[in-house]
């Protein structure tokens, strides 16, 4: 081949320098633009500037906590909350508005009291405490400043959550003959929060408190000073609200969930130890009942219930009235000795006690369906069978036939005896509060009702973008909740 021109090889000459020139201040800006990020402490690294396309992830947070953060109305004035807890030595520990002990031992250990020290080998580990179930509303309060998907901004939040310790002011005002004063904590509880713009977003909708005590200590029908409880949840603005309870009421808004026993584990494992604990535990007693008898009330079939245990040789009864049952380690020796637990109407339908037996391993034996069958929907099974025995005890004198319960319980086949203990066992870690500085691997009662309110007040949010009135079902009365089925299975 022959040589190029001349002007040819001149031209690729100055192209060649053209090209080194420009790729070297391509390179100077680059070196520019990293040394200024690194003096702003900016990585622009082709490290972290070029990443698959799988490798980009939204923030974990982000997507755990999408449609489950919840705010803290943590302003709300300490008249509600705080102050309980500084004057818990005016507060009546129990139920009684006298001649009942303060609160204060009580508020140990956040809300879960004093720590079982010795348990004559009736416990399995530390993780048992003297708990008042009454501070459910405390208890609560201090698993939710732990709760993973908090957000301090209001407007991100699905659920706003309300402090109010609706127990504690209870035992403050609850006897009080003046009704101004009974229900001046309720009206000035929904003047304030009816004030802050979170309200205005749904109007309450999304609101919701926790009580330490039954629904119908806050429903009074009437104003009259012989009627009992407050009138919070008839005042226009908590009906708006949920209010999670130990004992739910006719009124949809108000939910029930678990009385809090005295078992409050800080690791799954302590979970599982006591599960494998009450599975191989001996039984020789067929049934037990653990209470007192109720006499002033029309209707109760506790005394029938106590003549029918001590009439029996399977039966195992331990008398409350004589303080047998302030010490839990009593209750749970009784529970764990026998195959059935006898669960009796309380001062209204439920009972702590139910979930005592259940943490023991202990067959429930039901004789009200508002005593938990309509009660724990969140919590219990749907199928009663499963898990506890039902006989239906419409009145005093459906218990006349002698020796009817030892008949029934001695009726229940061994394998359905297993099956059902099986499952007691199984939806134990469902009904116990971890410790409020601890989180299991499987939800607890806690973590349950966080998510049934969260769906609850989503629903609520389905029904306002579809153009319907939320009103509407929202609080409303159900008349056969706490009537007996037709057939017993």
């Amino acid at each position: 081949m022959g040589k190029p021109p001349p002007g040819k090889c001149f031209q690729e000459l100055w192209f060649g320098l053209l090209v080194s020139f420009l790729l070297c201040i391509v390179l100077l800006c680059l070196n520019y633009s990293t040394s200024l990020g690194a003096k702003n402490g900016i990585d622009l690294s082709m490290s972290k500037l070029v990443r698959p396309i799988g490798d980009m992830k939204i923030n974990d947070t982000e997507v755990s906590c999408s449609d489950r953060y919840i705010y803290i109305h943590d302003d709300l004035p300490s008249k509600f909350n705080s102050d309980f807890l500084i004057n818990c030595k005016s507060i009546s520990a129990g139920i009684s508005s006298s001649s009942i002990p303060s609160m204060c031992p009580d508020l140990l250990n956040l809300g879960l009291g004093p720590k079982i020290e010795n348990s004559d080998g009736v416990l399995a580990n530390e993780s048992w405490f003297v708990t008042n179930p009454y501070l459910l509303e405390v208890i609560f309060h201090n698993k939710m400043k732990k709760y993973e998907c908090l957000t301090s901004n209001s407007t991100l939040a699905s659920a706003i959550y309300v402090p109010f310790y609706t127990g504690m002011d209870a035992s403050v005002h609850l006897w009080d003959s003046n009704l101004t004063i009974r229900d001046s904590s309720a009206k000035n509880l929904v003047k304030w929060l009816s004030g802050q713009p979170e309200w205005k977003k749904m109007w309450g909708r999304d609101h919701f408190f926790v009580s330490g005590r039954t629904s119908w200590d806050f429903r009074r029908v009437r104003d009259n000073s012989s009627e009992w409880g407050s009138k919070l949840r008839f005042l226009p603005e908590s009906m708006n609200m949920t209010m999670l309870s130990m004992e739910g009421s006719l009124w949809k808004n108000d939910i029930a969930i678990p009385y809090p026993t005295s078992f409050h584990p800080a690791k799954h494992s302590e979970v599982v130890q006591w599960q494998n604990r009450v599975r191989q535990q001996e039984r020789p007693y067929l049934f037990a009942f653990v209470g007192a008898p109720r006499p002033h009330l029309q209707g109760s079939i506790r005394g029938k219930i106590i003549d029918h245990c001590q009439a029996s040789t399977t039966c195992k009864f331990l008398h409350c009235g004589e303080n047998n049952c302030h010490n839990p380690v009593n209750i749970i020796r009784v529970f764990q000795s026998s195959v059935y637990c006898l669960q009796p109407r309380g001062d209204s339908d439920t009972r702590r006690s139910a979930f005592d037996a259940i943490l023991a391993g202990c067959i429930p034996v039901f004789f009200h369906p508002g005593t938990a069958f309509s009660q724990y929907l969140w919590y219990l099974p749907k199928n009663h069978t499963k898990y506890s025995v039902f006989i239906p005890v419409r009145d005093v004198k459906d218990l006349k036939e002698e020796g009817i319960i030892d008949k029934v319980l001695q009726g229940i086949s061994k394998d359905r005896e297993l099956a059902m203990r099986e499952e007691v066992i199984r939806i134990i870690p469902k009904l116990v509060y971890a410790d409020p500085g601890s989180r299991l691997d499987t939800p607890d009662a806690f973590d349950i009702a966080v998510h049934g309110i969260l769906e609850r007040i989503e629903n609520v949010r389905k029904v306002i973008r579809e153009g319907r009135d939320p009103s509407i079902g929202f609080a409303e009365v159900d008349g056969t909740k706490f009537t007996f089925p037709d057939t017993v299975d």
